[in-house]
């Protein structure tokens, strides 16, 4: 992948057969799921793509990778081990830290995408028992966030906030929320990987050949590291962010 490219539920018309579920991973249904990936990295572990699943309860265990979901359709509760809970809609976003104890219960069908970090670095979390499901919405504190390079702006500076809802053990996966006010930035080597899921205003992002298209709320985008990037909005910007920086 050299550009950034819009997501769409379907997987761009190109949703694969992916199997059922293992039966020794579930507690009822048969888990028959389908998805597709603009994304898989084998050397970091990250995968970004589009997952659908029919009804299904998944049995209690840790949760083997990071990931940052956003629920397009159908509904899902991430039952803890200690009896507390974490339900969610379509429209919203969660993620699920490495190791969390949980298991997962949807009682349709339902369609996520999702950013998936397997984290083969061996770390683990020093409390694993208040690894939680959480999500990522307007609770969360925001803090002033640095702006882009003033060198690559064609006009004012922008003000710009973010509020991190969850950074793994590694420090190269990070979601959470980012506002900004209206800004012009000239095309650049994108730095990291990054899912943007448009919650407030529009953005039009542009490349080095001429390319530009507008992403407004509701829509999705994933822009690879190292693809040119120019961004414009005229009006200020809240997104839901998932960012991944390879170490190399």
């Amino acid at each position: 992948m050299s550009g950034f490219v819009r997501l769409s539920a379907d997987g761009d018309g190109q949703l694969e057969d992916w199997g059922r579920m293992p039966s020794d991973e579930l507690i009822a249904g048969t888990g028959q799921q389908y998805g597709h990936l603009w994304l898989d990295d084998a050397y970091t572990g990250l995968l970004v793509g589009v997952w659908a699943c029919s009804p299904m309860t998944g049995r209690m265990g840790p949760w083997s990778t990071n990931e940052v979901m956003l629920l397009l359709e159908g509904s899902v509760t991430i039952d803890h081990a200690d009896g507390s809970s974490l339900d969610v809609k379509a429209g919203e976003a969660f993620f699920i830290p490495k190791g969390t104890v949980c298991s997962w219960r949807q009682e349709g069908d339902l369609k996520k995408f999702f950013v998936i970090h397997s984290d083969s670095s061996g770390l683990a979390s020093e409390n694993p028992a208040a690894l939680r499901a959480q999500k990522i919405d307007g609770a969360l504190p925001f803090a002033p966030a640095q702006g882009p390079d003033a060198a690559l702006l064609e006009g004012p500076a922008p003000v710009c906030r973010e509020a991190t809802a969850f950074t793994d053990l590694t420090g190269r996966l990070t979601t959470g929320l980012w506002s900004a006010s209206p800004y012009r930035r000239q095309a650049i080597a994108f730095p990291h990987h990054e899912l943007m899921h448009i919650i407030e205003g529009a953005v039009t992002l542009s490349d080095d050949k001429g390319r530009e298209e507008t992403f407004v709320a509701g829509d999705t985008c994933f822009v690879p590291k190292g693809a040119t990037v120019g961004w414009a909005s005229t009006a200020p910007v809240l997104k839901l962010f998932a960012s991944f920086t390879p170490s190399v």
